[in-house]
C-alpha cells in the first residue's frame, strides 16, 4: 500500500508568494515597458524637445492704451493673453494647489500616492491627475477619446509628457502655463481673460473668494459656468475654500466668513462689438492688416510665413488714453441720447409725414428707401441664396422678430416686431456722430468715437465718413490771408454784399454768398469779429484777395487729402472732409504752425517682446509761429463772443427752449482760454465744433445718415447745439481728472510777435453784440 506523501510545511504558501512576486514584478515590468514604449513613440508621436520648449498656442493680439490698459483684443477662437508668474496672485496659486494637486511641489509630474489611491478606491476618493498631467492634456491632447483603450493610451502619453515637462520647466512655469492655457468659457481663455471677463480686473487684484471661484471652474468650466449655474458655482467655490482651510492656507474662521459671501460676478464680455474704443479698434484692424501685408514675418519666428493678427499674440501699443476715451464715449452718449429724443419729438408722423426725411418729395423718399433696401445685408444674403427679386421684395414687407437699437433701454437694445422695411426707416431716424481728440505737439490721438453704438452702427464716421465741413473751413481761408497779406485779427473789412464775377478764379457764374440771416450790416468788422460770427461776405472777400489756389495749397499741407476744387465756394466749406483730417489740420494752429500727422500706433511687439515696429513722426512746417498764433487768437474770439460763447455763458436756458432740451450739461462756465470754430451746413444737415486748448485739439461732427435727415430750424440744428455740447461735456470730464494734465492756461505766444492781436476793445464790442443777439451762428449758403 502506497504511503501518502507528506508536504513540507509552508510549501503551498511559498508557491503563492512566489507567483505573487512573479506577477507583481511582471506587472511593474509591464507598466515600465508601456511607459518606455510610449516614450519611444510606439503608441503615437510625442512632442519633440523643440515643441515642448515652444508649445504652439494661439494667442490673441492685445491693444494697449497709452496709460497701459487693455483696450481690446484681436482673436478668432482663443482670447488668450498670457501673463507671467509674478502677475498671478498668491491666493490663486494656493487655491489651485489645495484643490487640484496638494503634493505638486513634491512630485516629478506623476503623483504615486494619488495614483495608488485612485486605483485602490477606483477614483471615489479623488483622481490622480497632477497639474503637470492636466497641462500636458491641455497642450497635446486635442480631445479625450471615447474608447477606453484609446483613452488609457492617451493617459499614458500624458504621463510621459508630464514627466518631460517637469524636466523642461520649473514648477512656477508649469503653474503659469496651466493657468494661461485653460479655457474658462465665455471667451475667457487663460487666467487673464477670465479675471477681466468675470470680475473686470487684472488677476493680481483678485480677492480670495474670486480666485476660489476661478479655481473651482478648472474642474469643468462648461458645468461650472457662473453665468448659467450660479448656485452650482457657488457650491464649488465654497468647496475650494474648504480645501484651502483643510491644508492651512486659510483659517477655519476665514473660510466660514468667505463662504458666506455672495458671488460678485462683474461680467465684462470681450468681443469685437462691445467694450471700450470699438470704432477705433475697427480702424486699427485695417491698419494692422495693411502693416502685416507690408511686413513679412521672419523665417525663424515659427511655422506661419506671415504674421497672423488673430493667432500670434502681437502687442499693439496705441496713443489712446483709456480715461479720455471713456470720457469721450460718456460725453457722446450723454448728449446724443438727449438730442435724439428731441429729434424724434420733432419728427413724429403728425409733425413730419415723410419722417425722418425733410425737404424730399414722396418720389425722392421712395427712391432713398429703395436704395437702402438694395444695399442692405438682407438683400445681399437672399441674392446669394438664389432668391428672386420678387421673393426678396416680399420679405421686406413681412413682419419679423428683431432686436434693434434703443436709447431708452439700459442695454441700448430692445426686442420688437416690425418689417425689415420699417427697420430701415427706423435706423435712418438716428443721428450719428464722430469725435476725435489729439495732442497737437505729438500728433497722438487720445480719444476716438466713430458713432453712437458700434454693435448697431458699424460705419466709422471719424475716418470712413467725410461730410461737408461748413464754417469750420473758414479758418483756412483766414490763415492764407494772414500768411500772404500779413493781415491782423484787428484789421477790418466791410460786411456788404460781395460778388466774385464769372470767369474769375475758375468761377463759371457770379458767386454772391449771403450771410446766415440774409442781411448785410454795412459795418466794418475786424477779422476776429468776422470769424467769431462767421460772416460769409468777409470770407468771400478774403478768398478773392488770396485766390482759391492758395487756400487749397495750405489745406493740402495741413493734411487734407480729398479732391478740393480751386473755386471760391470752398471758402464756405462746401467740400467733404472727415474728422480725422480736420483735427490734424487744426492741430497745426496750436502747434505753432507745424503740422504733425495724427498717429495712433506707437509700437508693435511680438509675443516675446521683440519690437517689430516703432513709429516715426511725420511733420511739416506749414505756417510761421506768428501766423499760427494769430489764427489761435482769431478763434479764441469764437468762444469769447461768437457762436461758441455758450461755453462761457449762463442763464440762457431760462428763455431759450433749445437750451433746456438739447444743450446737455449747460451751463458749462469755462473760464480758461479756448479757441474754436462752429460749423453748420445748409439745411442744418451737419453740425461741427472744433475746440482747442494748448495741448489738446478735438473735433466733433453730428448729422443724419443722409443730408435730408436734419432738424427744421437752426436753433436746434446748428453746430453750437448739435456738436459743441459733446466737446464741453468731454472737456469738463477731462479737467476733473488732474492726472490727465489737460492745460487750462494761455496759448504760448511767440517771442517778437510781428502781427498785432491786441483787439481787447473788439472783444468787448463782440460780447455786447452777442448778448443782444444770443447765438448768431454760421449757416453757409
Amino acid at each position: 500500500m502506497a504511503k501518502a506523501v507528506k508536504k513540507k510545511p509552508g510549501t503551498g504558501n511559498f508557491k503563492f508568494i512566489k507567483w505573487f512576486w512573479i506577477l507583481f514584478c511582471a506587472g511593474i515590468a509591464s507598466i515600465v515597458l508601456v511607459f518606455l514604449l510610449a516614450s519611444w513613440g510606439a503608441f503615437g508621436e510625442l512632442p519633440t524637445f523643440e515643441t515642448l520648449e515652444n508649445p504652439q498656442t494661439n494667442l490673441a493680439s492685445e491693444i494697449i492704451s497709452s496709460d497701459n490698459q487693455t483696450l481690446g483684443k484681436f482673436y478668432l477662437d482663443d482670447n488668450r493673453t498670457p501673463i507671467k508668474f509674478k502677475d498671478i496672485p498668491q491666493n490663486l496659486i494656493e487655491a489651485l494647489i489645495a484643490t487640484e494637486d496638494i503634493r505638486f511641489f513634491d512630485h516629478a509630474g506623476v503623483d504615486a500616492r494619488g495614483t495608488l489611491r485612485a486605483l485602490v478606491f477606483l477614483g471615489t476618493r479623488g483622481g490622480a491627475s497632477t497639474i503637470s498631467q492636466q497641462l500636458s492634456k491641455l497642450l497635446f491632447t486635442e480631445r479625450a477619446s471615447a474608447s477606453k483603450l484609446d483613452r488609457i493610451i492617451q493617459k499614458v502619453k500624458e504621463w510621459v509628457i508630464a514627466l518631460r515637462l517637469e524636466r523642461q520647466y520649473t514648477k512656477e512655469e508649469i503653474l503659469q502655463m496651466y493657468l494661461n492655457q485653460y479655457d474658462f468659457g465665455n471667451n475667457a481663455d487663460g487666467i487673464r481673460s477670465a479675471s477681466r471677463i468675470y470680475f473686470g480686473k487684472e488677476p493680481i487684484n483678485l480677492k480670495q473668494e474670486e480666485s476660489a471661484m476661478l479655481v473651482g471652474m478648472l474642474n469643468n468650466s462648461s458645468l461650472y459656468n457662473p453665468l448659467r449655474r450660479e448656485a452650482l458655482v457657488l457650491q464649488r467655490r465654497n468647496f475650494v475654500l474648504g480645501q484651502m482651510a483643510k491644508y492651512d492656507f486659510i483659517t477655519e474662521a476665514e473660510k466660514d466668513s468667505l463662504q458666506t459671501l455672495k458671488m460678485d460676478v462683474n461680467y465684462n464680455p470681450e468681443n469685437h462689438r462691445e467694450g471700450i474704443a470699438t470704432y477705433f479698434r475697427m480702424y486699427l484692424q485695417g491698419f494692422m492688416k495693411d502693416w502685416i501685408n507690408k511686413n513679412p514675418k521672419p523665417a525663424l519666428q515659427g511655422e506661419r510665413d506671415r504674421w497672423n493678427l488673430y493667432l500670434d499674440g502681437l502687442r499693439i501699443y496705441t496713443t489712446i488714453d483709456s480715461r479720455m476715451q471713456l470720457n469721450a464715449e460718456d460725453a457722446v452718449s450723454q448728449h446724443m441720447e438727449r438730442l435724439q429724443a428731441e429729434f424724434f419729438h420733432q419728427n413724429t408722423p403728425d409733425r413730419n409725414k415723410t419722417s425722418p426725411f425733410l425737404d424730399l418729395t414722396p418720389e425722392e423718399t421712395k427712391s432713398s428707401m429703395e436704395r437702402a433696401m438694395k444695399n442692405s445685408e438682407r438683400w445681399r444674403l437672399m441674392k446669394e441664396e438664389g432668391k428672386s427679386e420678387k421673393e426678396i421684395r416680399e420679405s421686406f414687407s413681412k413682419k419679423a422678430e428683431m432686436t434693434v437699437f434703443d436709447w431708452n433701454s439700459e442695454t441700448k437694445e430692445k426686442d420688437t416686431v416690425m418689417t425689415p422695411m420699417d427697420s430701415i426707416r427706423y435706423y435712418k431716424s438716428f443721428l450719428h456722430t464722430a469725435m476725435m481728440s489729439m495732442e497737437p505737439q505729438t500728433g497722438h490721438v487720445k480719444a476716438w468715437v466713430g458713432g453712437v453704438d458700434y454693435k448697431h452702427f458699424q460705419y466709422d464716421n471719424v475716418y470712413q465718413g467725410a461730410r461737408q465741413v461748413g464754417s469750420t473751413f473758414k479758418p483756412f481761408v483766414y490763415a492764407a490771408a494772414i500768411d500772404q497779406l500779413r493781415l491782423s485779427p484787428c484789421d477790418t473789412l466791410p460786411d456788404t454784399q460781395y460778388c466774385i464775377e464769372a470767369g474769375k478764379h475758375g468761377n463759371p457764374e457770379p458767386w454772391c454768398p449771403k450771410n446766415s440771416d440774409g442781411k448785410y450790416s454795412g459795418r466794418n468788422y475786424t477779422l476776429k469779429k468776422a470769424l467769431a460770427n462767421s460772416i460769409n461776405t468777409i470770407t468771400a472777400r478774403l478768398i478773392d484777395m488770396v485766390g482759391p489756389k492758395s487756400v487749397v495749397n495750405i489745406v493740402k499741407n495741413l493734411g487734407l487729402t480729398g479732391d478740393i476744387p480751386e473755386v471760391p465756394s470752398i471758402a464756405l466749406g462746401t467740400l467733404d472732409v472727415n474728422v480725422y483730417e480736420m483735427v490734424g489740420a487744426y492741430g497745426t494752429f496750436v502747434n505753432q504752425g507745424v503740422y504733425v500727422k495724427p498717429v495712433m500706433v506707437t509700437r508693435i511687439e511680438d509675443k516675446n517682446g521683440t519690437v517689430l515696429f516703432e513709429y516715426v513722426p511725420e511733420t511739416k512746417d506749414v505756417l510761421s509761429k506768428d501766423v499760427a498764433y494769430a489764427m489761435v487768437n482769431l478763434m479764441e474770439g469764437v468762444t469769447e463772443g461768437g457762436s461758441g460763447t455758450r461755453l462761457r455763458t449762463e442763464g440762457f436756458d431760462k428763455w431759450r427752449p433749445e437750451y433746456k432740451e438739447i444743450i446737455t450739461g449747460y451751463p458749462y462756465e469755462f473760464k480758461n482760454p479756448i479757441a474754436g470754430k462752429t460749423g453748420t451746413t445748409q439745411n442744418q444737415s451737419d453740425g461741427w465744433f472744433m475746440g482747442m486748448v494748448p495741448n489738446l485739439v478735438t473735433g466733433v461732427w453730428v448729422g443724419g445718415e443722409e443730408r435730408s435727415i436734419h432738424f427744421k430750424t437752426i436753433a436746434y440744428g446748428q453746430g453750437a447745439s448739435m456738436a459743441l455740447p459733446i466737446w464741453a461735456l468731454y472737456m469738463k470730464k477731462n479737467y476733473e481728472n488732474k492726472d490727465l494734465g489737460i492745460s487750462d492756461g494761455e496759448f504760448p505766444r511767440p517771442e517778437n510777435m510781428t502781427i498785432n492781436v491786441a483787439c481787447d476793445k473788439i472783444k468787448d464790442e463782440v460780447t455786447k453784440d452777442i448778448e443782444k443777439d444770443a447765438d448768431l451762428d454760421d449757416l453757409d449758403f
